[in-house]
């Protein structure tokens, strides 16, 4: 059985319905935004200090909807998988890359990503960001 990375990670979505993807620094691929779940913390914990330490943001833990267990190869630890617990949060607030985000990017929903993509991302996040895209009112 691989390693295992606990982390938390936000399916960001803004008024306009794009989500948010961010590369960290030294790296090539992108993926959502959120990080590792430290010791005694809850997920959703680790996803309030993710936000604020990587993005700027302040989020209310009420207002992230929890969409359940997803696991993958990790993109940046070969021989790592990701277990992520993630989240929806809508936020109108601006992202300001901090800590070690060195660059975000805001996806259309009928937008094919050119960019290298993490494994989570680009093989199950996404798809689930387009499907509920699809389904959203309009």
């Amino acid at each position: 059985m691989p390693n295992t990375i606990r982390i938390a990670a936000a399916l960001l979505i803004d008024p306009l319905g794009r989500t948010l993807l961010v590369r960290k620094r030294g790296t090539q691929a992108f993926m959502q935004p959120g990080g590792k779940i430290d010791a005694g913390e809850s997920p959703v914990q680790a996803l309030v200090r993710e936000l604020h330490e990587e993005l700027g943001l302040r989020i209310d833990p009420a207002q992230a909807v929890h969409l359940g267990q997803f696991s993958a190869a990790a993109a940046n630890e070969p021989g790592f998988d990701v277990q992520a617990e993630l989240f929806r949060v809508d936020s109108a607030e601006a992202v300001v890359p901090a800590a070690e985000i060195e660059e975000v990017v805001w996806l259309d929903a009928d937008q094919t990503p050119a960019m290298t993509l993490a494994p989570l991302t680009r093989d199950l996040i996404l798809p689930l960001y387009y499907q509920q895209a699809l389904n959203a009112p309009r």
